[in-house]
């Protein structure tokens, strides 16, 4: 299906991104699954290309587009190669751009954004916590004024790019008994005494990103690391979560088109009973109903995409994009795997891992069934 949504300059931004992928992440997609991260030398290699700083204004060190659409040309191209990699880069680029650029001071912007852009610096962001899943207004981690500084204490878990990060954006709570409305976010640096990681994660799935715990023992910081407005935190992710979510939808859907595609050119060239098993009936309607999913997925999550480069798109479809593209990966993707025989549940083919690493986009930046409760409360339920 013709898509519309992408200009002249956009599509040759593409072949950038796709060069990028073929000759910084494709050879070494198995060192990444062994080391179970994506390595420095391809996040330097990206800043080098100007990838990482899309959304930074030129004076920090970024590219200034201002188009949301650069962001999900990478996230296609990187999501075709690998899910887990699109999850690294796209909580840097998506997630965390939006936190420095938008509530950073001068003197914060400068510090960290340059090193930000060039891939000197790796971020991360800090919401979940143990015991708190989706439920952002329980957090539990701390920040208690003392002087002039903040103490931190406090653990958060499930944070991508965790291991790496030499930045990462912490949500705390600074005022008590006030719900939502007490939260703060830091900024906590590498080398912070007191901020150490744990383990890195064992995974079901996404194995080539780091995936971490962090904790927080009496970790002491200045003003320059409180990044926006004290107490108003909640407020700060509530209005940068649309991004994440539809970056993830984005990713989503590229990541379940590119299967499909391998899929369908598999089922054309493996026979049984004498002729290739995408041609019986039974296989071509569903490989025909797959199609059409993605292919009507795909023509709300652009409107979307377009819906955001404009600063419009609301929470709500957001969160229908979100879970809908989550859903629709996981059911392609499975049914590729079935399409694949016994291969599919080989290691060695990449629908297996593609099987493994969807199943958490049914979770991650609120579940599905978090979407599905915002959508039923917009509709008055």
């Amino acid at each position: 299906m013709l898509r519309t949504i992408y200009s002249a300059d956009h599509e040759e931004f593409r072949s950038t991104a796709r060069e990028f992928v073929k000759r910084s992440l494709e050879p070494f997609a198995e060192e990444y699954l062994r080391d179970g991260m994506i390595s420095r030398r391809a996040w330097m290699e990206a800043g080098k290309q100007g990838l990482l700083g899309l959304e930074v204004p030129e004076e920090y060190g970024g590219s200034g587009a201002d188009d949301y659409r650069y962001n999900a040309v990478l996230g296609e191209e990187i999501a075709k190669f690998s899910a887990s990699a699109a999850s690294s880069f796209g909580i840097h680029m998506d997630c965390v751009a939006p936190y420095l650029v938008d509530l950073g001071t001068e003197e914060q912007k400068r510090r960290w954004l340059p090193g930000f852009c060039s891939g000197e610096i790796i971020a991360a962001i800090g919401m979940t916590e143990p015991s708190g899943g989706s439920d952002l207004a329980a957090l539990k981690t701390t920040a208690v004024r003392d002087g002039a500084e903040w103490v931190l204490n406090g653990s958060k878990t499930f944070i991508t790019n965790g291991i790496q990060a030499d930045i990462v954006v912490v949500a705390a709570r600074t005022s008590t008994g006030t719900g939502s409305k007490g939260l703060t976010l830091f900024v906590v640096e590498t080398g912070m005494p007191g901020f150490e990681r744990g383990r890195k994660l064992d995974k079901v799935g996404q194995t080539d990103s780091d995936t971490a715990e962090l904790f927080f023992h009496d970790v002491r910081l200045g003003s320059g690391n409180v990044l926006g407005e004290i107490d108003r935190g909640f407020v700060h992710m509530m209005e940068r979560l649309p991004q994440e979510r539809i970056a993830g939808s984005v990713n989503n859907l590229a990541h379940a088109a590119q299967i499909l595609d391998e899929t369908i050119e598999y089922t054309k060239e493996r026979k049984a009973f004498g002729q290739p098993i995408g041609s019986f009936q039974y296989n071509k309607f569903v490989i025909a109903e797959m199609q059409t999913k993605i292919d009507v997925t795909r023509a709300f999550v652009d409107l979307c995409v377009v819906q955001h480069a404009q600063k419009a798109l609301s929470p709500v479809d957001a969160a229908k994009a979100k879970w809908w593209s989550a859903q629709v990966q996981n059911d392609v993707i499975d049914t590729c795997v079935q399409l694949h025989g016994g291969y599919g549940y080989m290691n060695e083919y990449r629908v297996a891992r593609a099987w493994r690493d969807a199943r958490v986009t049914k979770i991650w930046a609120g579940s599905n069934e978090i979407m599905k409760e915002l959508i039923g409360r917009d509709l008055g339920l």
